[in-house]
């Protein structure tokens, strides 16, 4: 009987994912696995992230450890949360993905503030400078840091939604550039073939890391980014 039930289960399960979007995560962020947890999550212990458990609540979520063409077969959407950086066969790869119709979120900080265990120069730690600029470079974009700013968490408005920002960047575009930058640059959508990549320069939304349960809006800031994909959306404003 018991065997019965995991079995009903397992495909109840099945039948739910098969239900949901296909939808690649790609970063150098502990936001699948859990720092350092890599056993313990394949055990079916160890902490979930919480962006991980919110994406999966409408997502079927399948990590990525290469953007190469075989990684990306099958695939229509794929976020790209402070990625490593590309190999060169990489860059090419994923913008004929995108080219050929594939969607894209990338969020890419150019001063990442979240907390790591690993110190730096550690192959384990995420990617503290996001370094894309290949691909921002052929799409007609740079990223760009003001080391002015003043630090600490701040919101922006983004699609009439409160988005954590911390040592955000700002895209600039070429003026031969197919990208639209939108929010004083904190935003950028990117029209490539029969697909396109929404950027956002910053990624400290992702961040909570505390023992309190995750802030709705933080939660609802999420998926106001994912969301922004949509052409009619409005640009992030302060």
């Amino acid at each position: 009987m018991a065997l019965l039930a995991a079995a009903c289960s397992s495909g109840e399960a099945r039948e739910e994912a098969a239900s949901k979007p296909r939808v690649g995560l790609f970063s150098s962020l502990p936001l699948y696995w859990g720092e350092g947890e890599f056993g313990a999550m394949l055990e079916g212990g160890g902490h979930k992230d919480w962006v991980r458990e919110e994406l999966e609540t409408r997502f079927d979520l399948v990590p990525l450890d290469t953007l190469e063409p075989e990684a990306l077969e099958g695939l229509d959407r794929v976020i790209l949360a402070q990625p490593r950086a590309l190999a060169p066969s990489e860059n090419v790869s994923f913008d004929q993905w995108v080219v050929q119709g594939g969607q894209a979120v990338i969020l890419a900080d150019p001063m990442l503030t979240r907390h790591s265990r690993y110190p730096i120069g550690d192959r384990r730690r995420p990617q503290d400078v996001v370094l894309l600029s290949p691909i921002f470079a052929h799409w007609g974009l740079e990223l760009l840091f003001d080391e002015t700013q003043p630090g600490g968490e701040r919101t922006v408005k983004l699609a009439g939604q409160s988005v954590p920002v911390a040592l955000h960047g700002r895209f600039a575009r070429q003026e031969t550039s197919s990208c639209t930058v939108l929010g004083d640059g904190l935003l950028a959508r990117c029209a490539r073939g029969s697909g396109a990549a929404v950027l956002f320069a910053d990624a400290a939304l992702l961040d909570w890391e505390g023992s309190d349960r995750v802030p709705q809006g933080r939660k609802d800031a999420l998926w106001a980014v994912l969301k922004s994909a949509i052409p009619d959306e409005p640009a992030a404003t302060d």
